[in-house]
């Protein structure tokens, strides 16, 4: 039996003609989508896949399985719009996913304004970055999303996502009140280049953001510390092991012992709502409208 992600795989390398661009536009890795197309060989029992190049091309059974999966996608979202078109009745399932900071700042009163309007909707809420949760509403397990884009490092967001922007704010840098520069108001960051930093893992879009202020600066960043949730980074930077970036809604509650400082040049962070154009529903429209009131 052919699953949906394997055919989604083989439509998107026919549609951008390699693994690596088809990879780019599921938010999977190369190896990813190989693995998928490799099963799915073995499931339809004819090569789909030839050499060509230093790429690939689809063989004479690999467009005609392509062709089918084209259809049988453009079928399930017109299916999925008209279920969503039956009516403007907010109820049923939402499933939210979500940056940690937003999650904790932006969403409770928003849900709980939701489910006093809605009682019959049936919110669910997972947290984690946008590298992992775009898979995820592209895939259909999520029905919207709250990401974050850092000016310096726009988010690339695939086609047939729309976006909403909910909040736009400033990001500080978090250091102990024993630092020597701690008493300031702004910081150049070219003026942190012997720093330990503390950040959320490699490949998220606060660690990339970091890197890329930091080299801008001449920087080479000494990220000794990678974890996810800012408060366990506001601690290490509290007990003089790091300094941070933190964004204008994760600054509180913070220990005692840290300062913020603006940064030079400025930095900023963007939250943006995200959903599946094609998927757009009475309760993620309801949902959108309360995070934006």
């Amino acid at each position: 039996m052919f699953t949906l992600d394997r055919l989604r795989a083989l439509a998107a390398v026919a549609a951008h003609g390699s693994i690596a661009q088809a990879a780019r536009s599921m938010h999977m890795t190369p190896s990813g989508v190989s693995q998928q197309l490799a099963k799915l060989e073995r499931e339809a029992g004819h090569p789909l896949l030839e050499p060509h190049g230093r790429s690939v091309r689809l063989t004479h059974a690999g467009r005609i399985l392509a062709d089918h999966a084209d259809r049988l996608l453009a079928q399930l979202a017109a299916a999925q719009a008209d279920l969503a078109d039956l009516g403007d009745e907010v109820l049923g399932p939402l499933r939210i996913g979500g940056v940690g900071s937003a999650v904790r700042t932006l969403l409770p009163e928003a849900l709980a304004a939701l489910v006093a309007a809605h009682p019959r909707l049936a919110p669910t809420v997972v947290d984690g970055e946008a590298i992992d949760l775009l898979p995820l509403l592209l895939n259909g397990e999520l029905d919207l999303l709250l990401i974050e884009s850092w000016a310096n490092r726009p988010l690339p967001v695939p086609e047939g996502v729309t976006q909403r922007q909910l909040v736009s704010e400033a990001v500080y840098v978090a250091l102990s009140e024993r630092h020597p520069l701690a008493d300031r108001d702004t910081v150049d960051l070219a003026e942190l280049a012997d720093t330990v930093w503390a950040c959320c893992p490699p490949g998220t879009e606060p660690y990339e953001a970091l890197v890329q202020s930091l080299r801008a600066r001449g920087v080479e960043p000494d990220i000794r510390y990678a974890v996810a949730e800012h408060p366990t980074q506001l601690a290490l930077v509290a007990r003089g092991l790091a300094t941070s970036l933190i964004p204008a809604m994760s600054r509180y509650p913070a220990p005692p012992a840290v300062r913020f400082l603006l940064t030079h040049p400025p930095l900023r962070r963007d939250i943006r709502a995200a959903w599946l154009t094609r998927s757009e529903s009475p309760p993620v429209r309801a949902c959108v409208a309360v995070l934006t009131v």
